[in-house]
């Protein structure tokens, strides 16, 4: 089992640049599990497509329910306390600190591109590109 980011998770349904990543991520570990925030901040990622053009309204509602399909059961609330201490001790965001949380609470890693959650929590936080070599 595995925390992941909404990046990561993205990186596995728009195909880009990480993608390849995510794959072999999956592969190596297929148990991923999150926060309920994935969910919007996810269709978040999908506006901003939707918004430039980038991919069809179609394809973005597909590529949602796909991704919910996978993450379905896999998902967790976290405790608002840890959440805030976990601020109250670092300069990432809220959002940030729901994976973190979760990550510590399940006593996993977190699988994340985001380099100040790399940094500001070595102790939970695994790169994609370190997970995946």
């Amino acid at each position: 089992m595995i925390v992941v980011d909404t990046n990561v998770i993205a990186y596995l349904w728009i195909p880009g640049l990480h993608t390849s990543q995510a794959e072999s991520a999956l592969r190596k570990d297929a148990n991923w599990v999150a926060p309920l925030l994935w969910r919007s901040e996810f269709r978040n990622i999908l506006t901003g497509y939707i918004r430039c053009n980038q991919i069809s309204f179609d394809t973005v509602v597909q590529l949602m329910e796909e991704a919910e399909d996978h993450m379905n059961g896999r998902e967790y609330t976290v405790s608002s306390a840890h959440v805030l201490s976990l601020v109250r001790k670092s300069s990432c965001s809220a959002y940030d600190c729901e994976f973190v949380a979760l990550a510590e609470d399940l006593e996993v890693s977190l699988l994340t591109t985001d380099r100040k959650i790399l940094s500001t929590f070595p102790s939970v936080a695994v790169s994609l590109g370190k997970f995946c070599s």
